[in-house]
C-alpha cells in the first residue's frame, strides 16, 4: 500500500515551492495557501472575479528561471519570503506590495515574453491549472521510471506536485481517474491526468532547461502526462506517512 512521502504548496503560482509535513484539506477547496496568488502578465485577461487558465500568467513554461524559486508564507501575516539562487531573498506582502515581486522577478523573465504586470488573488480558491478546485497527486515510482528512461537523476520538484506518494507500482495513479481515494482523514475524487508543459524541462535548482522530459514521455509512453488532478470530496487532515486507499 502506498503512503504520503512529501506534501508541497506553491503560495504564488509558478513562483516558489514550500514543503509541509501535514495539512488540513476542505471539501471543494484547493490546498490552503496553494496558488493563492498568481502573477498576471501585460497581455493577460485575468482578474479577481473568476478562475483563468495558465496562459494568462507568468509561469515556468515561459520563464524557466522561475522554477528555481523556493518560498515560505506566514499564514498569520500573509508575508511571503521568496528565495532564488541568483537573487537576494525577497520578503513582502503580495496583497500590499505587488510591485516588490514584479521588480524582484523581472530578471527571471525573458525579454521576449510578456512582462509581469500585476498579482491576482481570488476570494474563494487558489489559481490552480484546472477550472475545478484541484490539487495534484504524484507517484514517485512513475517519476523514477522517467529517470530510468532518461538515464539521469531528476528532481521531483520539476512537476510542482502537491502530494507525492511512494510504495506503488509505476503509473498506477492513472487507473484512479474516475475513482475515489482516501489519504489520511481526507477523501478525493481523481478527475484527470496532468498534461505536462515545458516547465518540467527546467532544473529546479538552477532554473536552466536541461532535460527533455516531454520528449521522453512521448517517445517512451506515447503521452506527456504525469501525476493526476484530484478534488477534495471529504474534509480531513493528511500528513507524511499516511496511507492511500482506493475506494
Amino acid at each position: 500500500m502506498g503512503q504520503v512521502s512529501e506534501i508541497w504548496r506553491h503560495p504564488i503560482k509558478s513562483h516558489g515551492r514550500e514543503k509541509l509535513t501535514r495539512v488540513l484539506l476542505s471539501a471543494g477547496q484547493t490546498m490552503p495557501w496553494d496558488r493563492v496568488w498568481a502573477v498576471a502578465h501585460e497581455a493577460s485577461k485575468a482578474d479577481t472575479t473568476a478562475w483563468a487558465p495558465c496562459v494568462n500568467f507568468t509561469i515556468g513554461a515561459k520563464a524557466p528561471a522561475l522554477m528555481a524559486i523556493t518560498a515560505r508564507v506566514d499564514e498569520a501575516t500573509t508575508i511571503v519570503t521568496l528565495m532564488h539562487p541568483d537573487l537576494p531573498d525577497l520578503v513582502f506582502s503580495p496583497d500590499d506590495d505587488p510591485m516588490a515581486l514584479l521588480t524582484w522577478s523581472k530578471p527571471l523573465v525573458p525579454a521576449n515574453r510578456a512582462a509581469s504586470s500585476n498579482i491576482v488573488r481570488l476570494e474563494d480558491r487558489g489559481m490552480t491549472d484546472t477550472e475545478f478546485p484541484s490539487l495534484s497527486i504524484g507517484n514517485l515510482a512513475s517519476h523514477r521510471a522517467i529517470e530510468t528512461a532518461m538515464g539521469t537523476p531528476l528532481s521531483n520538484h520539476r512537476w510542482r506536485t502537491n502530494i507525492w506518494l511512494d510504495g506503488l507500482e509505476p503509473w498506477v495513479e492513472f487507473d484512479w481517474v474516475g475513482h475515489d481515494i482516501r489519504i489520511g482523514g481526507a477523501e478525493f475524487s481523481v478527475r484527470e491526468r496532468v498534461k505536462r508543459c515545458l516547465a518540467t524541462t527546467a532544473n529546479p535548482d538552477t532554473g536552466v532547461r536541461d532535460a527533455d522530459t516531454l520528449k521522453t514521455l512521448q517517445d517512451t509512453w506515447g503521452h506527456t502526462d504525469h501525476c493526476v488532478y484530484a478534488e477534495v470530496t471529504k474534509s480531513g487532515q493528511i500528513a507524511t506517512g499516511d496511507k492511500i486507499e482506493v475506494l
